[in-house]
């Protein structure tokens, strides 16, 4: 799974969130992807105007019709055809994790090789930010149709036994300290941990990086390569420079992972 399925390029379908202004969501992955070399199509699940963490945001839910018949049209276009990956992200209801779960099986039928779950629904001490039934649908339905899921360790937690069945994973936020953060790359013959700095006043967004980054194939160290040297290029500034920064993140170098014994 770490290497894009057409030579150096990818075209990753994305279900997830969108801002305006901002990068959080499939507007993090967008930008990421394609200054690497990649292609995005991109099925918006809420539209806002940035991040909700701010003082002000306006937007809503786009309804799962109106998804529909976007899909309806990609296909009928020929725009589905050739995708090598399906991303999902933020789902906000349960129609729309079975949206999600439908999409993924049409995806499959004609030929997509890579199906990434990023599960987004919690973190600690929060808990869960979307609404119970949303989150036990995707548990039930969505991530067991999972070729690598990539949750926090929140997350991990509360899908509980079902984590077991995804052939890889990769746990973020694993065996937080003051100092650093784990990356866990877990897969059936082995485990991996990166060991990264903590820093403070780093934009949202970098989750989504990183699984984008997973879904068109690259690899975990090389990846969390190029999210490192992005959040050192964003610090302290109210969204992740990735397009100003490109120059830099893009060619930093692959991180260093260790066996990890569980």
């Amino acid at each position: 799974w770490d290497r894009p399925v057409r030579g150096n390029m990818a075209r990753v379908l994305i279900l997830s969130s969108m801002v305006a202004c901002g990068h959080v969501g499939a507007s993090a992955a967008i930008p990421a992807l394609q200054a690497l070399g990649h292609t995005a199509t991109v099925l918006p699940t809420v539209m806002l105007s940035n991040h909700p963490g701010f003082a002000a945001v306006a937007g809503a839910k786009v309804p799962v019709g109106q998804l529909e018949d976007m899909v309806a049209a990609l296909d009928r276009n020929g725009f589905l055809e050739g995708h090598d990956a399906v991303l999902t992200g933020y789902l906000p209801t349960a129609e729309h994790v079975d949206f999600g779960t439908r999409l993924v099986d049409r995806m499959r039928g004609i030929g997509v090789a890579r199906v990434v779950v990023d599960p987004v629904m919690g973190d600690a001490p929060k808990g869960l930010y979307i609404d119970a039934e949303a989150a036990g649908r995707m548990r039930d339905t969505l991530v067991p149709r999972a070729d690598i899921l990539t949750p926090n360790a929140f997350e991990q937690g509360w899908l509980g036994e079902v984590v077991s069945s995804v052939p890889r994973v990769i746990v973020t936020s694993h065996g937080v300290t003051a100092m650093e953060l784990g990356v866990l790359d877990l897969s059936q013959a082995a485990a991996v941990r990166y060991v990264v700095p903590r820093h403070d006043g780093v934009p949202q967004g970098t989750g989504d990086v990183l699984a984008a980054l997973i879904a068109a194939g690259v690899a975990t160290g090389q990846a969390l390569g190029h999210l490192q040297a992005l959040i050192a290029e964003s610090l302290g500034a109210p969204h992740l420079r990735i397009t100003e920064a490109a120059a830099v993140w893009t060619r930093a170098a692959p991180l260093e992972g260790e066996p990890h014994g569980l």
